[in-house]
């Protein structure tokens, strides 16, 4: 049988949001849970690299992930018709920032086999534990140790080439108080000349990991690192122009999770992070203009759910991030900042029969030793049916805001000329999100659906002027979002299907009239639907198919059509011969569609790949 992610959904309802409904404390949480199969994608691994915690989130219903290159190369991930810097990434409880553009908040060097997730947060679980960033958030968690390791060897089209391995052990450590040791290490490299001219790439990932776990407690020792090289025309500007990034991120972190009395638990996650980027304007006249960023980032967080009794019990979250850059771009006047969040959530629960009902209500402070303090409400209701035959039925509303600060590129570069000008009167960004959501579930299909309206504040876009010398300024935009959600999954004997819908409205503000076009505000899809399966018609075979189309909103920038339909088909065969080893055979934008997803950058051509694994 198929294994596929799980989504958690615990009985006392620590919350509900579209989509997804996770406890991301723990996995193994005494809490009772119910848990349903509800992947929302068909395929897990990408065609052009070794795969990533984001890889496959570009057919993901639940985020709109546009790449420049491949989504592995680099990826915006949006929530909602948000911007790359509204979306945070979660590992533990700590959130990964980089200082110097949301842009590489994906870069993220540790090995999926090691993670859990991704969980989508919205509404109030984002304004709960969310840092910095106003929309969603993309959490993971780290998975147990099991013993056991993989080795795949690929190659295909453009002189694609992959190598990767991992392997774990996990032994007894002490049978008298449960503990066991785990160590686990990973290894991956790609290269190729890219799908259009001049889009080659030259990725590699190490990382590794050490842990200490028993029935109630996990604690995770980590280090990773990852260098990537890839080009791409137009990469962040409209001129024509071949562009080259050369990136080099580390992360060392410490995370434990303990489960304490009756369904109470915590997570502590501390990690210090280090980027570094050598961006290229013209890869044929380097001196032309090239830019040098080396970030660094420190973090504390903490999360939790303290159950008082069986109806009242507390959820908290609390971060600290320390960060500083160096830039050859910046003016040097705004190169650290400390960032303070505190988040207090009360739930207090109502069981009677088969249904029980959950009111949260609570508040978050987010501060920083550089902008104003601002204190969010948040807050929703609780509806959750459990049928006596298996089914059941989930009904939320909820009202939550969150605030953020802006981008060191966006605020700390030149307000006067260049490439990217920044904009030094840029305020904190708010954001209030009011939803209704209803889940269905029943033995063999599950509908989830939200319906929202969204208004943010001060948000901070990127914008074009065809009359400037500059490729991209910042300025704020006042916008409000309205959306509706609805992804449906239904299993059969032999397979699986996944569809989804969403539709999206925005009325904008930006208070200026020298704006002919939004690189990242107003590039978003008005009605995109996905529809994925996965069909075993033997034990040998296995397909897997992820189609996306999308009719995306006007944009000036633009070039070609603004409807796009792209396709992942997967063939993975397992000779009953050969034990451990299966072949797969993939191709990624079947169609070869030339959709822009960021305006005026080429989109990505068609990719066939051909690779084995052995797995013990």
């Amino acid at each position: 049988m198929n294994r596929t992610p799980h989504i958690i959904l615990p009985a006392l309802l620590c919350s509900v949001t579209p989509f997804v409904y996770a406890n991301t404390l723990s996995d193994e949480s005494s809490i009772e849970q119910i848990t349903v199969e509800a992947s929302p994608t068909a395929n897990k691994l990408p065609v052009g690299t070794f795969d990533s915690p984001i890889s496959n989130l570009e057919y993901d219903p639940r985020v709109d992930l546009q790449s420049r290159n491949m989504a592995e190369a680099q990826a915006d991930v949006t929530i909602r018709g948000g911007i790359f810097e509204n979306t945070g990434f979660r590992v533990g409880s700590a959130t990964l920032l980089d200082p110097q553009s949301g842009h590489y908040f994906a870069e993220i060097p540790i090995a999926p086999q090691m993670l859990s997730g991704p969980a989508v947060l919205t509404g109030a679980d984002n304004a709960l534990y969310g840092m910095n960033s106003s929309v969603g958030t993309v959490s993971f968690g780290w998975k147990p140790i099991i013993t056991g390791g993989s080795v795949s060897l690929g190659t295909g089209t453009n002189d694609f080439n992959l190598q990767s391995i991992h392997a774990a052990k996990n032994t007894q450590f002490d049978s008298s108080a449960g503990y066991t040791l785990g160590f686990e290490g990973e290894y991956s490299h790609s290269q190729s000349d890219g799908t259009i001219d001049n889009g080659d790439h030259d990725f590699s990932r190490a990382s590794a990991r050490v842990q200490l776990a028993s029935e109630n407690s996990q604690t995770d020792l980590f280090f990773g690192s990852q260098d990537k090289f890839f080009g791409w025309p137009n990469l962040y500007t409209p001129f024509g122009v071949n562009e080259t990034e050369d990136l080099e991120t580390r992360l060392w972190m410490l995370n434990h999770k303990q489960n304490y009395a009756d369904n109470s638990n915590f997570e502590v996650s501390a990690y210090y992070r280090t980027h570094d980027d050598h961006y290229i304007y013209s890869r044929e006249n380097p001196s032309a203009f090239e830019a040098f960023h080396k970030s660094e980032v420190k973090s504390f967080g903490l999360s939790g759910r303290h159950a008082q009794s069986d109806a009242l019990a507390i959820n908290y979250s609390a971060q600290f991030i320390d960060d500083s850059i160096e830039s050859t771009t910046l003016e040097n006047n705004f190169t650290s900042r400390k960032y303070y969040k505190l988040s207090i959530l009360p739930q207090y629960t109502i069981a009677q029969k088969n249904q029980q009902l959950t009111f949260r209500l609570g508040a978050a402070y987010d501060d920083t030793n550089r902008d104003d303090a601002e204190v969010s409400a948040i807050g929703d209701i609780t509806l959750n049916t459990q049928n006596s035959d298996g089914t059941a039925q989930t009904l939320y509303l909820s009202y939550a805001q969150a605030s953020q600060v802006a981008g060191y590129t966006a605020i700390g570069g030149s307000d006067s000329g260049g490439l990217f000008r920044s904009n030094y009167n840029l305020e904190r960004e708010t954001t209030s999100n009011l939803e209704l959501g209803l889940l269905l579930e029943e033995q063999s299909w599950q509908l989830n659906s939200a319906i929202f309206y969204r208004k943010d504040n001060n948000l901070t876009d990127w914008t074009f002027n065809f009359d400037s010398t500059s490729a991209r300024f910042a300025n704020p935009v006042d916008i409000d979002t309205a959306g509706v959600e609805f992804l449906a999954t239904k299993h059969f004997d032999t397979a699986k299907l996944i569809a989804s819908y969403t539709y999206l409205h925005k009325s904008e503000n930006y208070g200026a009239a020298d704006i002919d076009a939004s690189f990242y505000a107003l590039n978003f899809p008005d009605h995109r639907l996905t529809l994925g399966a996965v069909y075993n018609p033997t034990d040998i075979l296995e397909f897997r198919i992820d189609n996306e189309w999308r009719t995306q909103h006007k944009n000036s920038l633009r070039n070609g059509n603004d409807n796009a339909l792209f396709t992942q088909l997967t063939l993975k065969i397992t000779p009953p011969q050969l034990s451990n080893l299966f072949i797969t055979l993939a191709a990624d934008n079947l169609w070869d569609e030339s959709f822009e997803e960021i305006p005026g950058t080429p989109g990505r051509g068609e990719q066939y790949t051909l690779s084995a694994t052995y797995s013990w």
